[in-house]
């Protein structure tokens, strides 16, 4: 029932907003070149890895060592308008679509992470995971991992389609007052480190 609805509702937003996504895609190469998607592999249902796609944000700048700067160095202001409002993962509707992702699930992070999540934790890839979810609904990236995770495995052990319906509703809320984009001072998340120094971490997550 559920793959029948993301597939549905998927395709869609798909025909929907396509002039839109054709749009960003267009301004994401004049202002920030090639490549105009973002894609990186992520751990899925059962911890399987897929490549998860987003639209770039960032640049390739890199500082006299030759490494990347920062997150909040390399994101532009074009970039910080699609993080407001969502618009740069308006393509992981194609993740929907091949079945990767549902549309309602707990986000999928970083591979590095796997080995260092509780068997608590872990819980949150006993479902697919989602382009939006209910950490995303309560607090998005203001909340710390601890949090993130305990409301991840409170939708796994609660999961339902009204549940999703909800979890759609507050996410429009969420989008249109662009609540919770940022963690402090961080640009997105701090990078997780695991559970006894996760709040030592002053690095930002690539997602």
């Amino acid at each position: 029932m559920k793959r029948i609805f993301d597939l549905v509702f998927s395709i869609f937003l798909l025909v929907c907003f396509s002039p839109i996504i054709v749009g960003i895609a267009v301004m994401v190469r004049y202002k920030l070149g090639k490549p105009i998607i973002f894609k990186q592999q992520r751990p899925g249902l059962n911890e399987k890895p897929f490549y998860i796609y987003k639209f770039r944000t960032m640049t390739d700048e890199r500082g006299s060592n030759g490494e990347l700067l920062p997150d909040y160095a390399r994101l532009t202001s074009f970039g910080r308008f699609l993080r407001k409002y969502s618009l740069d993962e308006t393509v992981q509707l194609v993740n929907v679509v091949k079945g990767d992702l549902s549309i309602v699930g707990p986000r999928p992070l970083l591979m590095d992470y796997l080995p260092l999540y509780s068997s608590e934790q872990s819980k949150r890839h006993q479902v697919k995971p989602g382009m939006t979810g209910w950490a995303q609904v309560n607090g998005r990236n203001s909340i710390s991992w601890e949090e993130k995770f305990q409301l991840d495995v409170w939708y796994v052990e609660n999961q339902s389609f009204f549940l999703d319906l909800k979890i759609l509703y507050l996410t429009f809320i969420k989008v249109m007052k662009s609540e919770g984009i940022q963690n402090g001072e961080n640009v997105t998340m701090p990078v997780f480190k695991g559970n006894s120094n996760e709040k030592n971490s002053g690095k930002s997550s690539a997602f």
